[in-house]
């Protein structure tokens, strides 16, 4: 068999589970998931090779008009992710109404010819199915989809119909990463990831999306098989600072056992991992700092 091989990027606005259905895809948790809108920052590259077709998927930020910086970084990486690809996966909840943002995305799909598989997610919030017909119609209205798979990335349902339509989207081509490959990120990308994921899940409305978490150190021992790792989280403000350590510490120990756990569960090795918080205030409208902690 002819190696084959497509790149898609993974579209849609903020909170609809495109990180989380990227992770089920691949079987592993790549890119970090929050009840929080925004949560992906960066283009997350995840790989998916099976038999001959290799996956390459681009994870992009939710689709948002920005506010800051970062917020603009966040919707270049977007525009780009769509014009570099080979076809998009546009990811969309079952219920509601077709949002502006899902309006704009329809718009550059049809201005860049690009092939689309939309994928319903959260199927298992609907009560009655033919609610899921009526979503269907609504979108197909707008575009003439591949492919529209209705899935839901918690349980996996649907996801292994989704796959098999973007295999068809593949074209003969040498594959572009190991076949073991699952991503390009550097390992301390996703360590800051897995903390940062914490810190969003443990403090869930406290503290907004003006934390950063930056890799001092990360490196095995050669005495013993143990990673010490060494992060430093930054805040905006002093007393978010406060709010992050908690009382005699107890939040940030808190957030420090949770990611230590999912790091000895990604890298398979013992942890050793120390934290520490500082400011940086107004940090996200601010060149430098956004590319020293690697979001541009």
């Amino acid at each position: 068999m002819k190696s084959k091989t497509a790149f898609i990027a993974i579209v849609g606005c903020p909170n609809v589970g495109k990180s989380s259905l990227l992770n089920r895809m691949l079987g592993v948790k790549v890119a970090i998931v929050s009840s929080k809108p925004q949560t992906t920052r960066t283009k997350i590259m995840g790989v998916l090779t099976e038999d001959e077709v290799q996956l390459v998927f681009t994870d992009t930020p939710g689709y948002h008009k920005p506010h800051n910086k970062l917020g603009e970084k966040m919707y270049q990486a977007v525009g780009d992710s769509i014009g570099g690809v080979d076809a998009c996966l546009f990811v969309t909840e079952s219920k509601g109404d077709i949002k502006k943002g899902e309006a704009e995305l329809i718009e550059k799909f049809k201005k860049l010819g690009v092939p689309v598989i939309l994928a319903i997610n959260k199927i298992d919030m609907l009560s009655d199915k033919s609610e899921l017909l009526a979503r269907i119609a609504q979108f197909a209205q707008l575009f003439d989809f591949e492919a529209v798979v209705p899935v839901c990335a918690t349980s996996g349902e649907g996801v292994g119909e989704l796959i098999d339509e973007m295999k068809k989207l593949s074209f003969e081509s040498p594959h572009f990463f190991p076949d073991d490959t699952l991503t390009d990120q550097p390992e301390r990308v996703l360590a800051a990831e897995i903390i940062r994921e914490k810190i969003l899940r443990l403090m869930d409305k406290e503290i907004p999306h003006g934390i950063a978490v930056s890799i001092e150190k990360m490196r095995e021992r050669e005495d013993a098989e143990i990673l010490d790792i060494e992060a430093t989280i930054y805040c905006e403000r002093e007393s978010h600072k406060g709010m992050v350590i908690g009382k005699k510490g107890a939040m940030l120990k808190k957030i420090s056992t949770f990611a230590r756990q999912d790091l000895e569960s990604f890298f398979d090795i013992k942890v050793n991992l120390q934290t520490w918080v500082k400011v940086k205030e107004d940090w996200r409208n601010r060149e430098g700092l956004i590319h020293n902690f690697g979001l541009d």
